[in-house]
């Protein structure tokens, strides 16, 4: 047994000695450290650091009487294929006003707006049903198209639907989403799909919003049909997402 003494000395041995030990570097956050979040440093493994995937960030576009709560299910699919938060972005609007007018040249400001905030050159627009029309004529006609890569639609009313004919004589959206209407004939007129960016739709063949179903699909673009679905079914459907993932992805 150690006399008090003893127990004296072994004691001061011990502080002496983590007193003289180097400190431990403390866990470096990303912010902090200029290191990518789930990019790896290299260390002295010698290992090569994984390659940074280079992504733009993605602008949902949600439809008529809707809000961009609709876009949920979408992003909880792109967060777990590795987007962050900060990536995600989503246009809030009133959808009772005028596609050329008004509604596009408030989304090239909310696209400037994401540009300058995360430093991207372009970005993916995922627009649904009426945000369709909105998206493309920010695209084709309001300067978008040097500052989008890829343009995403599911369920557009792209050449018109003869469901819009019954809110069309008290509200300027509804008209713009009617056959032959002002916003529909321009769009559709010489090349549908303009510019370097790349055009994908998703259309249900037994949609109770878009008639006919085939007014989805637009020449020069990936048309994909989902089978099926009704109108905003196509939000939550997950072959749907896998899709439009894919092709963000392509």
């Amino acid at each position: 047994m150690l006399t008090v003494r003893q127990r004296l000395l072994a004691l001061l041995t011990l502080c002496l000695a983590l007193l003289a030990a180097p400190a431990l570097p403390a866990q470096a956050s990303g912010a902090s450290s200029g290191v990518l979040s789930g990019a790896s440093s290299g260390g002295s493994s010698g290992a090569p650091s994984a390659p940074v995937v280079a992504r733009n960030p993605v602008v949902f576009v949600h439809g008529y009487n809707a809000d961009p709560g609709v876009w949920g299910s979408l992003r909880e699919d792109l967060r777990a294929d590795g987007y962050a938060d900060s990536e995600l972005f989503s246009f809030g609007y009133d959808t009772h006003q005028s596609v050329n007018e008004v509604l596009s040249g408030r989304l090239a400001a909310y696209v400037d707006q994401v540009r300058r905030q995360t430093g991207a050159a372009r970005v993916d627009l995922v627009a649904h049903s009426f945000g369709s029309l909105v998206t493309r004529w920010y695209v084709k006609f309001g300067g978008g198209a040097p500052y989008v890569e890829r343009w995403v639609s599911l369920a557009g009313p792209n050449r018109g639907t003869s469901t819009a004919w019954a809110c069309a004589l008290w509200d300027q959206a509804c008209r713009d989403m009617t056959p032959g209407s002002y916003v529909v004939k321009n769009l559709n007129s010489g090349d549908e799909t303009p510019g370097a960016v790349r055009y994908a739709t998703f259309w249900s063949n037994c949609d109770e919003v878009i008639n006919p179903d085939d007014s989805v699909p637009l020449t020069g673009a990936v048309n994909t049909p989902v089978g099926c679905l009704k109108h905003n079914d196509l939000l939550g459907d997950d072959p749907t997402s896998a899709g439009v993932r894919a092709f963000l992805r392509s």
